[in-house]
């Protein structure tokens, strides 16, 4: 017997977690990364060497591009949830900010789709030999992670503002105008005389 499904709250709670998960994991992929940078180029940023420095960006950009694929499906909902939630906080718990990281996600979410949509037409022409492992299509995959990976670091940048309007709305009651009003109570119908005998 199948199990019943799992109620919007608890389906949005588990996409924030996978959201905090990919922001924890592109903290990670960035802070490995600075370090092979710094370890790798001499004082004026030049890599010591080309090709080593190529592939480990590389695979910075496919660790990135994996990692935020995790979110994409489900992430233009959060951004519109976190929409409709900064409408109903009053403007004492809003941070002035707020609206234009949650522009900046949206606008790093199209440049992703973008990018995806391109990959996905380049790949159509190459020929049917060009597989997983061939020089043609690994190159294609990371020219599009590479191509991508700026709007990979904006949506890293501007996405916390989702989890920041979530976690405040927790915490403060929505505005009074923002409250369905109850309806007034009904009068209690007089009771019924009563005959005698």
């Amino acid at each position: 017997m199948a199990s019943p499904p799992s109620p919007p709250s608890v389906i949005h709670q588990q996409r924030l977690d996978q959201l905090a998960a990919f922001l924890h994991t592109g903290e990670q992929i960035l802070a490995a990364w600075d370090a092979y940078s710094d370890q790798h180029t001499d004082p004026d940023s030049w890599p010591y060497d080309d090709e080593s420095y190529g592939r480990r960006a590389a695979r910075r950009d496919a660790d990135t591009w994996i990692a935020a694929a995790q979110i994409r499906p489900f992430a233009r909902e959060l951004v519109s949830t976190a929409e409709v939630q900064l409408q109903q906080l009053p403007a004492r718990a809003v941070q002035s900010h707020w609206p234009w990281h949650l522009t900046g996600a949206e606008d790093a979410l199209d440049q992703l789709d973008a990018f995806e949509e391109d990959y996905r037409a380049r790949l159509d022409d190459l020929p049917p030999s060009a597989r997983p492992g061939t020089e043609a299509y690994d190159d294609l995959i990371d020219a599009r992670n590479a191509e991508a990976w700026h709007a990979l670091n904006e949506l890293a940048l501007h996405a916390p503002v989702i989890l920041a309007i979530h976690t405040t709305t927790q915490r403060t009651p929505p505005r009074l105008e923002a409250v369905a009003p109850r309806p007034a109570p009904t009068a209690p119908a007089a009771a019924a005389p009563v005959a005698r005998r």
